[in-house]
């Protein structure tokens, strides 16, 4: 996550440390930094957040927190303290058809606002996270995401047709996305208009939020474009959810959309913090946009219960090899703004709603090695422990390594052709693209293509013959199976179960070691091949006249290779053949003939007769 150092400032009376000792804290205590980046008179910090901790620290107030913690920093703001969901409304009503696909919905109504450019200040704070202002409602839901965590929606209350509604979408209904940017050629941008249908018979809709007339907006996905906020937009109805992260992850990949939201539910986030994402979200429009505040809903059926862990100043100790005192870890606990108790060395803390990632002990001594520093946990000097038993062989992995070892030493080239097919046993769910629909039930078809592919390829590879493998799984008779396939330009493509024997064998000594040799990619312009023959003195070293053509052929020469070699009288006659290729362009013939020109300059200036 970008996190501007000016508005880090924002949460803290005393002036921050330069963002070398910002980046050095971060690194050293909770996240590493993928870089930092000048931006006007800010600094802003790339923050590689953990997967652990996505549901709380991919906000401004979540890495205010750490920052606060490990700096002994105190925080002089904090967006979570206000003063709760008041007024209520009855002027809207929520229902929520399955509370395991959306645990909270929180809906506010604000009247009189005035849309319009945000002010510069919210526009700076913006840009400082890679985000283009749109207006001062849409800036407001985009600002207290970033602070708080918690995504936010604004609809237009005038185009919404009675209560919200969070549920499926229904068979032949459709739903017009708000309009999306793409990046087309010469760096400029276009709008995309997309529309999604519930087509019959395919299977759960999208989750989305419905008012009488239909979907509005797919939820925690995209906003929909029939209630879009506008410059005529009076009234508005405030949405702050807690979606199921699963299902969230699975719309955005069927829909090929992710979006900051989105990325959120993924992670999984706390319904508390709809509360506090909604209560930031309508007093900051009211700030900035004017009008009052009618009141909220909140349709939350089953609250998040306080979880509670212990751990012992003995666990503490043990794990981390350090000589703590009470006084130690209860220091830590009350940095990082746990509430805790504690019975002599007992501590048992009372995770904060918003840290989902607390729930056994070994999470709280994490805590304490962080925030204490892991430089200040002693090196081990332990040997590592030999295990019990040897290593279970997978037997598959064995098969597939025998068998390949085997081909290549017969002159194949593996493959690796597409999984998917135009027919097949087993249609494939959700296929973005429509095209090959199927998972393949046999190799013969790819390592057919693949051979017919590389055939032309055969002189700048150069091979005499293509001969091509392939280890794959195929789906037929209702299994999955391994399998072996071979193909060459004189035999046709045969297939067949991997299958060996290992029982018994201590299989891992006798794998063979492979060997790396340095990469060159590929030229996507045409190549160009020339053959050269010439009579030398059966003295003459075969790899010097191959040096000496190499040489005379220049840089657009990428392969030679002798094809032809034989002997007459005290003379032999050397055939090589040349490939050109330019990695910039397509040749001409005029390259390939000024080459073999100075080839065969070359050849005669040393006395050798061309053929």
């Amino acid at each position: 996550m970008l996190i501007s150092r000016q508005w880090l400032q924002t949460y803290f009376d005393v002036p921050l440390p330069e963002v070398a000792a910002l980046s050095d804290a971060f690194t050293f205590h909770v996240f590493e930094i993928d870089g930092v980046e000048k931006v006007g008179d800010d600094e802003v910090l790339d923050v590689k957040i953990t997967a652990n901790r996505g549901h709380d620290c991919n906000s401004y107030r979540g890495i205010a927190k750490e920052l606060s913690a490990i700096l002994g920093l105190p925080m002089k703001r904090d967006p979570f303290v206000h003063e709760g969901l008041m007024p209520k409304t009855v002027s809207r009503s929520v229902m929520i058809e399955d509370v395991a696909l959306c645990s909270r919905y929180v809906a506010g109504v604000v009247r009189g606002v005035k849309v319009g450019p945000s002010p510069k200040w919210l526009v700076e704070r913006l840009a400082s996270m890679g985000q283009r202002s749109i207006n001062n409602i849409v800036d407001a839901t985009n600002y207290v995401m970033f602070e708080t965590g918690q995504p936010l929606h604004a609809f237009d209350a005038d185009k919404v047709k009675g209560g919200i509604e969070v549920r499926r979408m229904r068979e032949g209904e459709s739903l017009d996305l708000l309009k999306m940017t793409k990046e087309v050629a010469g760096g400029e941008t276009v709008n995309v208009n997309r529309k999604i249908v519930q087509a019959p018979g395919g299977g759960p809709g999208f989750l989305v939020i419905a008012d009488q007339s239909g979907p509005l907006a797919v939820a925690g996905v995209k906003g929909g474009e029939r209630a879009a906020v506008t410059e005529s937009t009076t009234s508005l109805i405030l949405e702050s959810a807690n979606f199921d992260g699963v299902a969230i992850r699975q719309t955005s990949r069927s829909l090929n959309i992710r979006t900051d939201a989105s990325a959120r539910f993924e992670h999984g986030i706390s319904p508390e913090l709809a509360a506090h994402g909604m209560r930031a979200l309508a007093d900051l429009i009211v700030q900035i946009a004017g009008g009052e505040i009618e009141g909220f809903v909140d349709a939350y059926p089953h609250r998040q219960e306080a979880s509670e862990v212990s751990v012992t100043l003995a666990q503490v100790n043990a794990v981390l090899g350090t000589t703590l005192t009470q006084a130690d870890v209860a220091e830590v606990f009350t940095r990082l703004g746990f509430s805790f108790t504690q019975d002599t060395d007992i501590f048992t803390v009372t995770s904060p709603l918003e840290r989902l990632d607390l729930s056994i002990p070994e999470d709280l001594i994490e805590e304490v090695g962080r925030i204490i520093g892991y430089d200040a946990v002693p090196s081990q000097s332990l040997p590592p422990l030999a295990p019990e038993h040897s290593p279970k062989l997978n037997e598959r992995f064995y098969a597939a390594e025998q068998v390949r070892e085997e081909l290549m030493a017969r002159g194949y080239s593996e493959v690796f052709t597409s999984v998917f097919a135009d027919q097949g046993e087993r249609a494939v769910a959700n296929k973005a693209d429509g095209a090959r629909p199927f998972l393949r039930a046999t190799l013969l078809d790819g390592l057919s293509d693949a051979l017919k592919k590389n055939i032309p390829n055969k002189a700048l590879l150069g091979l005499s013959e293509i001969k091509l493998f392939e280890i794959g799984t195929v789906w037929k008779g209702g299994e999955e199976v391994l399998m072996v396939g071979t193909v060459t330009e004189k035999e046709k493509a045969t297939e067949g179960p991997l299958a060996v024997s290992v029982a018994g064998s201590n299989a891992y000594e006798n794998l063979p070691v492979s060997t790396t040799t340095r990469y060159r990619s590929f030229s996507k312009y045409p190549f160009m091949v020339r053959d050269v023959a010439v009579w030398v003195p059966a003295t003459v070293d075969a790899n010097e006249v191959l040096d000496m053509i190499r040489t005379a052929a220049g840089e657009l020469l990428v392969r030679i290779s002798p094809f032809d070699r034989f002997q007459k009288n005290d003379r032999v006659s050397l055939a090589y053949r040349l490939v050109f290729q330019s990695f910039d362009r397509t040749l001409e013939d005029k390259d390939a003939n000024d080459a073999m020109t100075q080839v065969y300059a070359a050849l005669i200036a040393k006395g050798f007769e061309i053929r």
